[in-house]
């Protein structure tokens, strides 16, 4: 079985093709957020080099979320118009789960937190065990103070994500040693990760037509909010 997936939920954009438990190669570019412009031209290099055509994917896997709002539908849109070229089905997996999966058998948990603006992360937690891998937490909108607080209740941490290095040294100050950062090769989003878990998922049966896969933003677009906020604050002056 072979699996394409795609990344594009923060400014990094990555592109991978797993075949069973072989990843075949990987695409990762984290420079200016221009996702329009490159993600398909990613993805043609990647299956030029491998010598393959979209015909021999038999998964079309994105990262669905949370994170940038342009960026997931960027992604998403392009998963669904290469499954609905050929009639393949589709699987969505969670960005933070899939950064979590970028540190394989991890002693410590794991807890990805990407910007969500305003001093807020998108984060969750994850543990490798005898049995695999797990969510203890599911992703929520908090604040880094919350996040940090959060994450006094548990023992060793391993923070991943586009959020570490703004928030690096109060997350040090407030946990100190029980505090660790994953390296520059694991700290950001790899749609290998996004691929590996996928084919798990396509294993097990839990995949979808490419019609039913859409981006999980979390919370609204701050075009959304301000809007609400406009029309909340006319409503006040009537």
């Amino acid at each position: 079985m072979k699996v394409l997936a795609i990344d594009t939920s923060s400014a990094v954009a990555s592109a991978a093709v797993v075949e069973d438990n072989v990843l075949l190669g990987e695409y990762i570019l984290n420079h200016k957020k221009t996702h329009s412009q490159k993600i398909m031209v990613m993805v043609e290099r990647l299956m030029a080099d491998l010598e393959l055509s979209v015909k021999d994917i038999d998964v079309f896997a994105a990262a669905v979320g949370p994170g940038s709002f342009t960026g997931l539908r960027i992604g998403v849109a392009t998963v669904k118009a290469l499954a609905h070229s050929v009639n393949k089905p589709v699987v969505g997996v969670g960005s933070l789960e899939g950064m979590a999966y970028n540190l394989p058998y991890a002693e410590h948990i794991i807890v990805p937190i990407m910007d969500a603006r305003r001093n807020h992360v998108y984060t969750a937690s994850y543990i490798w065990d005898e049995d695999g891998f797990k969510e203890l937490s599911a992703p929520e909108d908090l604040s880094i103070e919350e996040c940090v607080e959060s994450c006094g209740e548990l023992l060793e941490t391993i923070f991943v994500g586009d959020a570490v290095e703004m928030h690096r040294d109060y997350i040090k100050e407030r946990l100190g040693e029980r505090a660790f950062f994953a390296p520059a090769s694991a700290a950001q989003q790899r749609a290998g990760s996004v691929a590996a878990i996928a084919m798990e998922k396509a294993k097990c049966g839990e995949m979808m037509n490419y019609a039913e896969l859409v981006p999980f933003y979390m919370k609204k677009s701050q075009a959304e909010r301000e809007l609400e906020e406009k029309e909340h604050e006319t409503g006040n002056r009537k």
